[in-house]
């Protein structure tokens, strides 16, 4: 035990040099950490009087571009007085307020960046445009495409806002030209929006490009009547029709003789090619010439099968049956 207490107080200043050591290297920890939070705080309020400083640029910049902004606003409306009166060339007048609005936009955009970042330059934008050029141009080749087919659309003006027209699987009203996409309104009341680049690459159809459409269908007579009966009666229904355009002559055609009638084409016009007058015409002929044939006594027959049996072979066969039995 007396050793044991000699050893420790020999041992003792190296004991206190350790506990010393310890204390000394937990001061420098300490210190460093402190140091550090000094140096977050510093930086904290560095950036937050830079902010402070960079407010009342940040003000001025959203105010020019809310300025622009109006701007866009009164060229809309003072292309749509000068020119929305043009019964021609609508579609233009729909490019030049769109793209006009867009450049405003644009310039206002620009000015308030440089505004509020002073160091921001339109050479900067420019050029890092230039270096992500091919990645973009990957990224949104369908976009640029639809985009350049939508302005060409609006240029040419192949149709415009209330046309009815058929592209694909689709039939219906341009409620919309758009430089992305067309919106169409299906006659059952579907809204149908239409990529640029398919209404430009691809047949489309515009059923009201003309003031005049042709209608038709097929009515069967018997070969019993008389063709030029037929149609002579026909004829005067399709002058007498109230839907009937006046200004092109109707004509009936005998195109086949079917297994059970002869096949007359009736082709007349309306003056307005829309797909409700198409329909109410279509109705109104159909109804009236088939009352007309009827008073004139001219049969509009239906397919018949007659089925002729073979007697000597029928007689063999009940013989046949008779021996069996």
């Amino acid at each position: 035990m007396f050793e044991l207490s000699l050893s420790f107080i020999n041992n003792l200043p190296a004991y206190g040099t350790m506990v010393f050591g310890s204390i000394v290297s937990q001061a420098n920890t300490l210190g460093d950490k402190v140091n550090e939070y000094q140096t977050m705080v510093s930086s904290a309020n560095h950036l937050l009087q830079q902010m402070i400083s960079r407010v009342p640029y940040l003000v001025i910049a959203s105010l020019v571009f809310v300025i622009f902004w109006v701007l866009s606003i009164f060229f809309k409306k003072a292309v749509t007085k000068i020119l929305g009166n043009r019964k021609h060339h609508q579609n233009l007048v729909t490019v030049f307020r769109r793209v006009g609005s867009a450049l405003i936009l644009f310039l206002g955009f620009m000015v308030a960046m440089i505004i509020a970042v002073p160091s921001f330059t339109p050479g900067k934008l420019i050029g890092a445009l230039g270096i992500g050029s091919v990645a973009i141009g990957f990224a949104f080749k369908d976009i640029f495409q639809n985009l350049l087919s939508g302005i060409l659309l609006l240029l040419s003006e192949p149709f415009r806002i209330g046309d009815q027209i058929i592209s694909g699987n689709f039939e219906g009203t341009v409620e919309d030209i758009q430089i992305r996409a067309t919106t169409i309104r299906t006659y059952d009341g579907r809204k149908v929006v239409i990529p640029n680049s398919q209404l430009y690459t691809s047949p489309m159809t515009v059923n009201t490009a003309y003031s005049q459409r042709r209608l038709e269908f097929d009515v069967g007579i018997g070969y019993e009547n008389n063709i030029v009966d037929a149609q002579r009666v026909i004829l005067n229904v399709l002058k007498a029709a109230p839907t009937v355009s006046k200004l092109a002559e109707p004509s009936v055609v005998a195109t086949a003789l079917a297994d059970s009638s002869v096949v007359l084409r009736v082709r007349w016009f309306i003056d307005d090619g829309t797909q409700t007058n198409r329909v109410a015409s279509i109705n109104e002929v159909i109804i009236m010439v088939k009352e007309a044939l009827e008073e004139a006594n001219i049969s509009i027959p239906f397919p018949v099968t007659t089925l002729d049996t073979n007697h000597p072979l029928l007689v063999k066969i009940e013989n046949s049956s008779d021996i069996k039995n």
